[in-house]
């Protein structure tokens, strides 16, 4: 399993057009969607997520209102307070989490400093096992996430594996 993330960010882009054909030939073939949750639960189980923390160093993080309610309840002030000093709204995404020059503002050294109360995308992240809709309609964030997560990334390549892919020449 590859977890250097100088090799994943060279892998990643390399394979990003392939998986972006894979992703297109999974809508037209059926596989069972719990197969590929079961070996994303695996890659998961043996990735220790706090030993990289690329996603909050990389990845914006989009909150909702809920997470707004939430968030500003763990850390003891008004939503208002909240939305003031620990978000921003941006065109592409709309409201997110600030940032500083080493990632997400709630990161500190590799751990979330709100963890109890984090995002729900957070939570679900990165979007394999847990999260809205099923995996294939998650699927078009997958080949940019597997530039910067491991998870993401071998997971991907253990799917094409499964299903016996062949990518094909590359255009």
């Amino acid at each position: 399993m590859l977890t250097d993330l100088v090799q994943i960010k060279r892998y990643g882009e390399k394979n990003r057009e392939e998986n972006n054909r894979f992703r297109a030939w999974l809508k037209r073939h059926n596989f069972a969607e719990r197969r590929f949750k079961t070996i994303a639960q695996e890659v998961e189980d043996a990735i220790d997520c706090t030993a990289c923390a690329n996603c909050c160093r990389v990845a914006t993080t989009q909150v909702s209102d809920r997470d707004v309610e939430r968030l500003s309840r763990f850390l003891g002030m008004k939503q208002h307070e909240f939305v003031h000093q620990y978000t921003t709204e941006v065109p592409e995404e709309g409201r997110i989490l600030k940032r500083t020059e080493n990632g997400c503002i709630f990161l500190e050294d590799k751990l979330c400093s709100v963890y109890e109360s984090r995002p729900h995308t957070c939570e679900f992240f990165p979007h394999l096992v847990k999260g809205n809709g099923s995996l294939l309609s998650r699927m078009w964030h997958m080949t940019d996430r597997a530039v910067y997560c491991p998870i993401v990334f071998n997971s991907l390549e253990l799917f094409k594996k499964e299903t016996s892919f062949q990518p094909g020449p590359k255009r």
